[in-house]
C-alpha cells in the first residue's frame, strides 16, 4: 500500500525549494501534495520546528536534506504522531565540531560585512561531487537559491545549526518508517554519519547513491527518487 500522506520537504541550509525540484515535478505530477517548509523564520532549531509545525497539515511525511534534517528530527521530537514517515537526506544526528562552529561563524561575519554574494562560491566545492562542480545548471541553481535566501536568513540559519543538540540520544525514539540517504560521495555529511544515523533508528533503510554529493536531490534526482517512492511503499 502507497502512503499518500503530504510530503514536506525541508531543504538546507541557504536552499529553498529548488532543493527538491525533480522530487516535486516526480511526486506531484503523481498527485501528491508537496509542501516545502519555511526555515528562515527563527535563529533556534526548535524555533524554526515549532514554526513549521504551526503551519503543518495534521499528518504528514517529512523530507528533510541536511539542515533539513536537523529541523526534521526537532519536528520528530515534538510531534512524533504527525509524522507518518521520515526521510533523513545528506544529515547527521550529531552537532557541530568546534571546527565547524569557527567555519560558521567566519561565514556569518563574511555575510554581515556586505559579503554574501561570495558565500555560494565558499560552500560549491564541498555542496557537490567533483564531477558536478563544473555543472553550469547546478551551480546556477545553488546561486539562485542563495540570492533567494539573503543574508539575513542565512546568519540565522547558521546560528541555529551550530547551535543544535546532539541529536543521537534521540535515534531510537524514531518509531516511524525512516530512509537515511546519503550520497556517496557527501564530504559534508559522510557516508559513515548517515550509516551512525541508520543503525541507531529501529525501522530504518540506509540507501548511498553513487555519484552524489551533498545535494544528492539535484545531482542523482532518478536515484533519489527511486528510494523515495519505495520509502513511501509499505
Amino acid at each position: 500500500m502507497t502512503d499518500d500522506t503530504p510530503i514536506l520537504l525541508v531543504p538546507g541550509l541557504n536552499c529553498t525549494g529548488l532543493l527538491y525540484g525533480p522530487q516535486i515535478a516526480r511526486f506531484g505530477a503523481a498527485g501528491r501534495a508537496m509542501i516545502v517548509a519555511d526555515h528562515t523564520v527563527a535563529d533556534t532549531i526548535d524555533g524554526i520546528a515549532e514554526a513549521i509545525l504551526a503551519r503543518a497539515p495534521e499528518r504528514f511525511s517529512l523530507v528533510g536534506l541536511s539542515m533539513g534534517g536537523y529541523v526534521s528530527m526537532a519536528i520528530l521530537r515534538r510531534a512524533p504522531e504527525r509524522v507518518a514517515r521520515l526521510a533523513l537526506l545528506d544529515t547527521q544526528a550529531q552537532a557541530d565540531t568546534e571546527a565547524a562552529r569557527e567555519a560558521r561563524l567566519q561565514q556569518i561575519a563574511i555575510a554581515e560585512r556586505g559579503g554574501f554574494d561570495r558565500i555560494p562560491g565558499l560552500q560549491l566545492p564541498r555542496l557537490l561531487a567533483p564531477a558536478h562542480q563544473g555543472s553550469e545548471t547546478l551551480v546556477a541553481i545553488v546561486r539562485e537559491m542563495a540570492e533567494a535566501t539573503g543574508p539575513a536568513a542565512f546568519v540565522r540559519q547558521q546560528t541555529a545549526i551550530m547551535n543544535r543538540i546532539d541529536a543521537r540520544p534521540h535515534l531510537g525514539a524514531i518509531a516511524c518508517p525512516t530512509l537515511v540517504l546519503v550520497g556517496a560521495e557527501d564530504a559534508i555529511t559522510p557516508v559513515a554519519v548517515a550509516r551512525e544515523m541508520a543503525e541507531a533508528i529501529p525501522d530504518a533503510h540506509l540507501a548511498i547513491v553513487p555519484g552524489a554529493g551533498h545535494l544528492s536531490t539535484l545531482e542523482a534526482p532518478d536515484a533519489v527518487n527511486a528510494a523515495l517512492a519505495d520509502w513511501l511503499i509499505t
